[in-house]
């Protein structure tokens, strides 16, 4: 039904940039985020056990009536999409298979870099993804740990920030690759150091963007888009207590953040 919520998860704060541009892309519809914020980072764990929390949070989501779900998470995009598109009857999209679709339908060259983190680079998700799309693609991978901290610090715009995106991206930049996919839901906030650092002639593809363009076409598809003259509704809920994702989401989101509540996902997601 168009009336239902959207529902997004995160395994922290991260995922905000993609709710972000989902506010932008449908400002008519209501959301239901959930930070995963007990059990953040997954990326130091087994895909297994990424695979079992997205299970439980989309539960705790589809019992909220939702029509769609994203993943907004890079690491369980990578190893828990699939399962969960054939264990819940909505549709379910995640933040990889946008990213690459635009890096390839931008790309001149061929030859593209992929950022993320550790895990995600690990997983060559991306470019599994956009070797599908364009099996003769160059893709280049690098690993960028620090900006997840600068970006939750608030540090995306000072000479750390740029320091720290020449010493990892100076590699991509005289590799020559003319698009950048940024493969991270923190890295948007650095979105201009980046450009800055990488030069005019390099497109940035931010997943966030594009995942909110494929929901907009998703939904419209299905007829499923509230009517246009409508405001959405938000809410949030977390699994540790909320003061940290407060703080670090209100800077992600420009203030826009209301009241968020803790829920115990082994207790059908009662509220604490």
């Amino acid at each position: 039904m168009s009336w239902q919520a959207i529902g997004i998860f995160d395994s922290g704060v991260g995922g905000l940039t993609v709710l972000r541009e989902i506010f932008r892309a449908l400002p008519q519809e209501d959301t239901i985020y959930f930070g995963d914020t007990a059990r953040v980072p997954y990326g130091t764990k087994s895909p297994e056990t990424v695979a079992r929390y997205a299970h439980e949070i989309t539960s705790f989501l589809v019992r909220r009536d939702i029509k769609l779900l994203v993943v907004a998470c890079n690491t369980a995009s990578a190893v828990a999409l699939n399962g969960l598109k054939r264990q819940f009857p909505i549709p379910v999209v995640g933040v990889i298979e946008p990213g690459a679709r635009r890096a390839v339908e931008v790309s001149r060259s061929g030859r593209i870099g992929v950022i993320g983190t550790a895990a995600t680079i690990k997983s060559s998700a991306y470019t599994r993804a956009i070797k599908r799309l364009n099996p003769g693609a160059e893709v280049l991978t690098r690993s960028c740990p620090l900006f997840v901290p600068l970006a939750e610090e608030g540090w995306t715009d000072n000479e750390v920030a740029r320091l720290t995106a020449r010493n990892y991206l100076l590699e991509l930049k005289e590799a020559g690759v003319d698009t950048l996919v940024l493969g991270c839901t923190h890295y948007p906030l650095l979105k201009p150091v980046i450009a800055e650092t990488m030069g005019s002639d390099v497109t940035l593809v931010d997943s966030a963007e594009e995942t909110a363009r494929t929901v907009a076409a998703i939904l419209a598809k299905k007829d499923l888009l509230r009517p246009a003259a409508e405001k959405g509704n938000h809410h949030y809920f977390v699994s540790d207590i909320p003061a940290g994702f407060i703080r670090v989401g209100n800077r992600f989101l420009g203030g826009r953040l209301g009241d968020v509540y803790q829920v115990n996902l082994d207790n059908d997601g009662e509220e604490c």
